[in-house]
């Protein structure tokens, strides 16, 4: 494929390339995924930001969200500045200097005195820590053969939960005798997986091709180019649309448990489920679907998530609620690295980067509109209305998901090849 080119998405069905059966995962994948582990179990600050201003600083709620709000700002500007860069001026010094970057705003952050001054730094931490997400999964995609993206985006998705599961439950302990540790650990963790890139990962940046240089291939930033942007952007709607739902799980569900007459406990209670079935589940599920048609992947999680929340309307106890939480987390390990795995394969790889990081604005966006959302029907339709709306939304995701990739997988979409090069037979990927 040339540089310029989105490839159609395939199905199981679909020939695949000669040697793209489930292989062992490159080295430089697993480095990678290991700066995952190693900078989610050391992620302290972002769980305990808001408690740290209340508690040790003496702030108000008020300045707390404030400040939190700005960090998650600065993950918003980060998610577009990130993309730029990594295909600018390449994956690795994304890597690098982002992380370096955060481990120092991190550090900065545990000294700074004054209300802007926090303000402005919590801004830096939320745009430095997350600078390097767009890098980091354009990387993957770069190092990863296709056939395997979805299993190493969803190795990558268990590391992440099981990091952050671990990281929060220190940071609690930590946190008893000071907030002080938790923020020199932080920067020191980032500051180790800045150096694990620096040494062990190669660059991975594909070589600019003829169209980006405008010479030989005028049409391929012409109409083509159109498809493929326009397809992203649905694409990337149906995500903030999905995620959307899932914000309801911690700024919704909480208040609608609590108008129910459920302390905080039962709340605690409810939501570890989701950590201990994508720990249990996340690895086993993946060897299922890793080769399964992907429309029908992303409808099926699609459905599992808006339908786990619409069974909220019949939860009246504890068990009953942690039941649908199950549901939905099923929902989220079918869907969250078959959606990465196909954003992926419709970026462009001389863009990589910028689409990528337009992707994991998604989650930003979500996460910036999802509880006003979620707030407001709840207030003033009751909590069983938000629920109907979390099935239709799955409902509509679904189908949103299904026929946009299956469009994909039927249009030999290629850009400087025939169409006898865009299919080669192939040796079957193991179900």
């Amino acid at each position: 494929m040339s540089a310029s080119s989105s490839r159609p998405l395939r199905s199981s069905r679909d020939p695949q390339p000669a040697g793209t059966g489930r292989s062992r995962l490159p080295s430089a994948f697993w480095w990678l995924w290991t700066t995952t582990v190693v900078n989610r179990v050391g992620g302290f600050v972002a769980p305990f930001l808001a408690l740290y201003l209340t508690q040790q600083r003496g702030s108000s709620s008020a300045f707390a969200g404030l400040v939190v709000s700005l960090y998650g700002l600065g993950s918003m500007a980060a998610d577009i500045a990130g993309g730029q860069l990594a295909d600018r001026v390449g994956r690795r010094p994304t890597l690098v200097a982002g992380q370096l970057a955060a481990a120092v705003c991190t550090a900065v952050l545990a000294f700074t005195r004054g209300t802007y001054a926090i303000a402005a730094v919590a801004f830096a931490v939320g745009l430095t820590g997350n600078l390097a997400r767009p890098a980091l999964t354009a990387a993957f995609a770069d190092i990863v053969p296709e056939a395997d993206r979805t299993r190493a985006f969803a190795l990558n998705y268990w590391a992440i939960n099981l990091g952050f599961a671990v990281s929060t439950m220190v940071a609690g302990l930590v946190a008893e005798h000071g907030y002080l540790p938790l923020f020199l650990g932080d920067a020191a963790t980032t500051a180790v997986c800045a150096v694990i890139v620096w040494r062990r990962v190669p660059e991975s940046l594909p070589a600019p091709g003829p169209a980006e240089h405008g010479s030989t291939a005028p049409h391929a930033h012409g109409p083509r180019r159109q498809v493929v942007r326009g397809r992203f952007a649905v694409f990337v709607g149906l995500t903030v649309l999905l995620y959307l739902v899932f914000q309801q799980a911690t700024t919704t569900l909480p208040l609608a448990m609590h108008r129910a007459g459920f302390d905080t406990p039962s709340y605690g209670l409810v939501i570890a489920v989701n950590g201990l079935v994508i720990v249990a589940l996340q690895l086993p599920l993946t060897r299922w679907f890793a080769d399964r048609d992907r429309a029908a992947v992303l409808a099926v999680g699609s459905l599992l998530t808006g339908g786990g929340f619409a069974l909220l309307t019949l939860a009246g106890t504890v068990p009953a609620y942690g039941a649908t939480v199950a549901v939905w987390t099923v929902g989220e390990i079918v869907f969250a690295p078959a959606a990465m795995a196909t954003a992926t394969d419709l970026a462009p790889d001389h863009a990589r980067g910028r689409y990528l990081g337009a992707y994991t604005l998604s989650f930003s966006t979500a996460a910036f509109v999802g509880p006003v959302l979620g707030g407001l029907l709840l207030d003033r339709a009751g909590a069983d209305a938000v629920w109907i709306a979390c099935g239709c939304v799955g409902l509509f995701t679904a189908a949103g998901y299904y026929a946009l990739v299956r469009t994909d997988q039927r249009r030999l979409y290629t850009s400087g090849r025939g169409d006898a090069d865009a299919y080669q037979p192939a040796k079957p990927g193991s179900a």
